[in-house]
């Protein structure tokens, strides 16, 4: 009953946010996947929804400035996968088409409220600069071949760790640079750093699911075990070698 309850009170805010502003973004995060957002409602006057999926260059807060400024941007009957949108101090994102089985799976809220099995939806893509690992091609099938990160959308979480786990990251090693330093300070949280981590700004540090990042690269599986306060670390050619807080293993 107490999720009915619920369920209620968020379809309501749904069709209140609909009826005041065109549309509802709704954000899905936590969990061992990456984090994304779509809107609910534009379809009805646009015939179609918005997606951003990962971009973990964004802060969360960031994502439903994001969509909403693209999502004024829109009108009808525009081929908008060949218009580029520049979102003031977030940069230049294009829209593309989504292969339905990206869009069954990440979209639920949205199939729910509508009561479908399928609905129409633009990915919105960060332009290079803003680009990071997580950001999937969702114009083709999904496949853990090609978008690795999202695997656990379709497969079993593979690692004898929480899958809730989480490594605090830079951006250098969200766009791909090889990491070299690893620590894991819980139960389900680790540090994961391309360079050296006390050197990275604020600014450019991250926190996301530890699946991202062992999806992405398959050298890190390592550091899952790790005892809590020891570490790993390498350069750029060696293999891991042991560290320990107060010295090396």
């Amino acid at each position: 009953m107490a999720n009915d309850a619920q369920r209620k009170v968020a379809l309501d805010r749904i069709r209140q946010n609909i009826a005041e502003h065109g549309h509802h973004v709704y954000v899905v995060s936590g969990g061992g996947d990456p984090r994304y957002a779509y809107t609910i409602g534009l379809s009805e006057s646009l015939g179609t929804e918005l997606i951003l999926a990962g971009a973990c260059f964004y802060l969360l807060d960031d994502i439903p400035k994001i969509i909403n400024s693209i999502a004024t941007k829109l009108t009808p009957q525009v081929d908008w996968t060949k218009v580029k949108f520049d979102v003031e101090s977030f940069g230049v994102f294009s829209l593309r088409k989504v292969h339905m089985s990206w869009a069954t799976t990440l979209m639920l809220g949205a199939l729910d409220f509508y009561q479908v099995r399928e609905i129409p939806a633009l990915p919105i893509v960060p332009d290079e600069a803003h680009w990071t690992i997580d950001v999937p091609d969702m114009t083709a099938p999904w496949s853990a071949i090609t978008a690795p990160v999202w695997r656990g959308l379709h497969e079993p979480w593979a690692y004898p760790v929480p899958a809730n786990s989480v490594a605090v990251t830079n951006l250098g090693a969200l766009r791909g640079e090889r990491v070299t330093e690893a620590v894991r300070w819980e139960e389900d949280e680790w540090e994961l750093f391309a360079g050296a981590g006390p050197d990275v700004p604020k600014e450019e540090r991250r926190v996301v699911p530890l699946g991202v990042l062992l999806a992405a690269d398959e050298s890190l599986v390592p550091v899952v075990s790790l005892s809590i306060g020891s570490g790993l670390w390498r350069d750029a050619v060696s293999e891991w070698h042991p560290w320990r807080a107060g010295g090396t293993g």
